[in-house]
């Protein structure tokens, strides 16, 4: 138990219940469970510690909490977990494949991810509109332009495109978590679209 965390919980949870709410994080009637589970409160309650939200995505799921494990286990695992890939670079794949699928929810919250992580404003805008309008190592030029093939037009990827990503450096396992990281965005891209979420207030003003 973290009675800090419990404590800050409620005190969101209470000033939910005293003021209407207004600010589902999708357009369908999906409800969180409340109670939440004790593990889940605690978890929303870190989020809102350290990041001073709970981020919507995290609460669009709240309706289900196998699913909200399932999707907070392999975002970590992808995302966070030691990779060949920096952290900046899977954000980065995360704003590509979303500007491509224009994803609002996405664009806005992992293009805030680039900007915090990279200290370079600059960055995480030309990830949003245009990633080849901005100075990039060959490592990454090679990186995005497979992530671009692998969104647009994935029955076209052949050897040469993975020989690419080999010839700027990028080993076999690196190839493998590039396209985890891009197959998952372009699933979450959609989910994100067909249900509306909208991206928290705090993403746009953050690292600018």
């Amino acid at each position: 138990m973290l009675p800090s965390a419990w404590a800050l919980w409620d005190s969101i949870t209470t000033a939910r219940h005293e003021c209407p709410v207004t600010d589902a994080p999708t357009a369908l009637n999906l409800p969180p469970l409340d109670p939440l589970p004790e593990a889940t409160a605690r978890y929303f309650a870190i989020c809102a510690e350290k990041l001073g939200m709970v981020p919507n995505v995290l609460r669009a799921y709240a309706f289900d909490v196998a699913k909200l494990n399932a999707f907070t286990a392999m975002y970590n695992d992808l995302m966070l977990a030691d990779s060949g890939l920096t952290k900046l670079e899977r954000e980065m794949i995360a704003v590509v494949v979303s500007s491509i699928n224009r994803c609002w929810y996405c664009q806005v919250a992992h293009g805030a991810a680039v900007r915090t992580l990279s200290g370079d404003p600059k960055l995480g805008e030309a990830m949003v509109m245009n990633w080849r309008a901005i100075a990039l190592p060959a490592r990454q030029v090679a990186m995005l332009r497979f992530v671009e093939k692998l969104t647009e037009a994935p029955a076209r990827i052949e050897e040469a495109d993975r020989q690419a990503l080999r010839d700027a450096g990028f080993a076999d396992r690196d190839i493998w978590d590039i396209a985890a990281v891009a197959g998952f965005y372009n699933m979450t891209n959609r989910l994100a679209s067909a249900s509306d979420m909208q991206p928290n207030d705090a993403y746009h003003g953050q690292a600018r």
